[in-house]
């Protein structure tokens, strides 16, 4: 028996069985008790006082009772909580905040982490994670190598050295188990490096030459840094580099706009991809089952779901339902409640079930990422499908892509503006843009009947960046590495104007 399928046995085995069974059978009892321990959990704090948890006694109570809450309206208490006071939120010291880029009118988001979401949610969809990918591949070498894990990095919380602030990756890697070092790279000190650019030499300089294993990490950045490698190996595949690769753990940007260039660069038929979805706010779901792209939401962890279906979103009175409550197909604006304290919070993002047996589902999109400047209702889900197939039809490949509306121009024409920079160039820019505009029509009704006889809006516009244009974007945001993404859609002009000076 080899150390994998050792290690398999000895602690993953019966989880994975658990995972199985239970989530088939058992998620809505699940939940229920997810919410009956985190508010039993809170009563005593700020928070639970002024809401009356000790007298809750069901979701129905819950649900009454408590909120919807962005960020701009828990954001009072979080900076209290950064201010050193305790007890407000959730009743263990709140002594991590991950820095979130976000969707307010703030440039970042400080979401406070407790220690016990490190346990009962973070680390525990890392290990999760590893339990289905070994169950679905029983002759894994995982622990024969290391894991490269690619993260962000922190810095004092207000000038505390008792209390940080940074990305959730780096505030992971700073309270890891230390036994998880010995299998992982590169080491701490590297991994929470400030400047992306030396972080990027220096894990190159120093882990070419392990024996790596596994990768995890957001794409677009992961990307990066194997190019890197690369160019300093003279290697054209990664598995030149590192033989015994098999697995990348991957999030926090959809991988399809980089699953082609994926393929390009690791061209060993051994290796699997596996999507996970590891926010900020919480761990939510993991990829179980290679032939379907949908995740399976973990429903025992330190995390209680509510769902708004996403016409409903702006609504006055919208139609909130537990997980109980969802259907398959229908778009829904995700609502959580966890062990850090953030109580029926309103993450930004979007997501659409594929099953209820188990809870299965896909992630759409943002709740503020999105074009609707016309009634289109555009998603991320819908470019990432429309991009799909305009790569498909012209042998493209793309590296990122920006949208925004045109209002109005001076021959008072409206139309979606689309910046995309090429990894592979089509063969015909007409035609990308045409089967891209084609599909948008198929896959989103509302953009459909806008574009009815050009009525509406004019056909799409397609720029084409130049190489490199939005790294060097990012990198006058200061926002290289980590958990910094590219807005995909916008519903104003902002970004992609920034974007377009630099384009010249």
């Amino acid at each position: 028996m080899n150390i994998t399928s050792l290690l398999n046995t000895l602690y993953f085995v019966r989880r994975s069985n658990e995972i199985e069974q239970r989530y088939t059978h058992q998620s809505i009892d699940m939940q229920e008790q997810v919410l009956k321990r985190l508010v039993q959990s809170a009563e005593k704090t700020e928070w639970g006082k002024r809401y009356s948890y000790q007298t809750i006694q069901n979701y129905t109570d819950f649900a009454a009772r408590v909120p919807v809450q962005t960020y701009e309206e828990v954001k009072p208490y979080i900076e209290r909580l950064r201010a050193g006071e305790q007890g407000l939120l959730w009743p263990s010291p709140i002594r991590w905040f991950a820095k979130s880029s976000g969707t307010t009118s703030d440039k970042s988001k400080f979401l406070p982490v407790s220690r016990e979401a490190l346990q009962d949610t973070h680390y525990r969809g890392g290990k999760d994670a590893v339990a289905l990918y070994l169950a679905q591949n029983p002759a894994s070498g995982f622990f024969s190598g290391k894991g490269l894990i690619l993260g962000g990095s922190h810095s004092p919380n207000l000038g505390s050295a008792h209390s940080l602030v940074g990305d959730l990756s780096a505030i992971l890697i700073q309270n890891v188990h230390p036994l998880v070092n010995l299998v992982r790279v590169p080491s701490k000190k590297i991994a929470l490096m400030s400047d992306f650019e030396q972080k990027m030499e220096a894990i190159a300089a120093t882990t070419i030459p392990q024996n790596v294993t596994n990768l995890s990490g957001v794409p677009s950045w992961m990307l990066v840094l194997i190019k890197h490698i690369l160019e300093k190996t003279g290697y054209e595949s990664l598995d030149r580099v590192w033989p015994n690769l098999e697995v990348f753990f991957h999030g926090g940007v959809s991988f399809t706009p980089y699953r082609e260039q994926y393929k390009e660069i690791i061209r060993g038929g051994r290796m699997h991809y596996v999507e996970t979805y590891n926010a900020s706010e919480g761990y939510f779901g993991t990829q179980n089952d290679p032939t379907d792209s949908s995740m399976l939401l973990m429903v025992d962890y330190g995390i209680f779901y509510e769902f708004i279906p996403l016409e409903e979103l702006e609504s006055e009175h919208p139609h909130i339902c537990p997980l109980a409550g969802v259907e398959t197909g229908k778009n829904y604006a995700l609502v959580i409640s966890t062990s850090s304290g953030l109580w029926r919070y309103l993450i930004g993002d979007t997501i659409k079930f594929t099953s209820t047996n188990p809870y299965k589902f896909v992630i759409t999109g943002r709740t503020k990422h999105f074009i609707n400047a016309f009634g289109e209702e555009l998603i991320v889900d819908n470019a990432e499908k429309g991009l799909a197939q305009a790569c498909a039809q012209t042998g493209a490949r793309v590296r990122e892509y920006s949208a925004a509306p045109v209002f109005m121009d001076a021959r008072a024409k409206c139309r979606h503006q689309w910046l995309v920079e090429f990894a592979v160039a089509p063969d015909s820019l007409e035609k990308f843009a045409r089967v891209l505009d084609e599909t948008l029509q198929e896959v989103n009704s509302d953009y459909e009947a806008k574009r009815q006889h050009n009525l509406a809006l004019q056909p799409l516009e397609l720029i084409v960046a130049r190489q490199g244009l939005f790294h060097d974007w990012m990198a006058q945001k200061g926002k290289l590495g980590g958990q910094h993404k590219v807005p995909r859609l916008s519903n104003t002009r902002q970004y992609i104007e920034e974007m377009l000076q630099l384009n010249r």
